[in-house]
Order: C-alpha cells, then sequence, then structure tokens
C-alpha cells in the first residue's frame, strides 16, 4: 500500500490565476488607458490646426522624397512635384479624416506598451489577444499577397487618374476665370 501525500499549501504562485488585487489592477489600468484614448481625441479635436500644419510638413518632405526616389528624369519629377502641391489640399482633407480615426488608438496603444514594462518574451498569449482586440479597424489577412498587389495598383491608377481630372478642371477652371 503507498501513501500519498497532499501538500496541504502549495507554496508555488500561478501567473495564471488571477487574484482579486490583480483583477481590480487590470481594470483600473483598462479604464486608464481609455481616459488616455478620450484624451488625446479631445487633444486632436481642440488642436485641430495643429495637427493640420504637421500633416502638411510630413506630406511636403515625404512627397518631394518619395518623387525623388520613384522619378528619375527631371521633366517627368518636375511635373509631379507640381501635381504633389496641387493635390495637398485633397491630402490634408483624406490624411486628417485618417488621423482623427486611427492615431488615439495607435498613440494609447504604444504609450500602454511603454508603461507595461513587460518584456517581449514574458507577454502571456492572452495578453497578446487583448492587445490584438482592442484595435478599432482590424486588417483581415489576405490570402494571396499578388491579389493585394493588384488591388493597390488598381487603387493608385485610379487615383493618378482622379488626380489628372482635378487638374484639368482646374485648369479649365482658371483660364474660364481669366
Amino acid at each position: 500500500m503507498t501513501i500519498v501525500r497532499q501538500n496541504a499549501l502549495n507554496t508555488t504562485v500561478n501567473p495564471s490565476v488571477k487574484t482579486p488585487e490583480t483583477l481590480a489592477e487590470k481594470l483600473i489600468e483598462t479604464e486608464r488607458m481609455h481616459d488616455v484614448l478620450l484624451l488625446l481625441q479631445n487633444l486632436i479635436n481642440s488642436e485641430e490646426a495643429t495637427v493640420k500644419l504637421i500633416l502638411d510638413c510630413l506630406y511636403d518632405v515625404g512627397s518631394v522624397n518619395l518623387i525623388n526616389q520613384k522619378l528619375r528624369m527631371k521633366p517627368l519629377n518636375r511635373v509631379m512635384k507640381l501635381i504633389a502641391r496641387i493635390s495637398k489640399p485633397v491630402f490634408r482633407t483624406l490624411a486628417l479624416n485618417w488621423f482623427k480615426k486611427n492615431c488615439p488608438q495607435l498613440i494609447t496603444n504604444w504609450l500602454h506598451t511603454q508603461v507595461a514594462f513587460e518584456s517581449i518574451q514574458n507577454v502571456p498569449q492572452e495578453v497578446a489577444v487583448e492587445v490584438a482586440e482592442l484595435q478599432p479597424y482590424p486588417i483581415p489577412p489576405t490570402e494571396n499577397p499578388y491579389q493585394e498587389i493588384k488591388n493597390l495598383r488598381s487603387q493608385v491608377r485610379l487615383l493618378a487618374w482622379i488626380s489628372i481630372i482635378a487638374i484639368a478642371v482646374l485648369a479649365v477652371t482658371a483660364i474660364k476665370l481669366n
């Protein structure tokens, strides 16, 4: 006959077991991060002019660098820079809407990772799932990257045609007004 002793006191702490204190801390953390999100949204709404100026600066630098990188021929390069300058108001409107929708959540998630003080190896799997669920607009995984590239190229062509048409309308309007 074998005698099996039960350990009455388990001295090891299982990290997956949540104590009421840990749950309360997580709840407070979640509430505070939601407060940060709301404060960032309020900051963006109240400082819209500053956000527009930042986006303008980023557009100026980014468009010139992208055009210089992609187009080596000088005449085409100059034409594209002119088109980029003319299309800046359209970009500003689209970028501001995107910024208002996405940036508060992105900044909040980034700030949360900065104050979590957890190393990448110590992050439990369930925390990664929770962070993934917090993203407001999850991007569905594509099964065929070639199809995604094809879709993006068609969108670029569409935007190029819209830009050309907008410039033509602008030129015709300027000619008629003069």
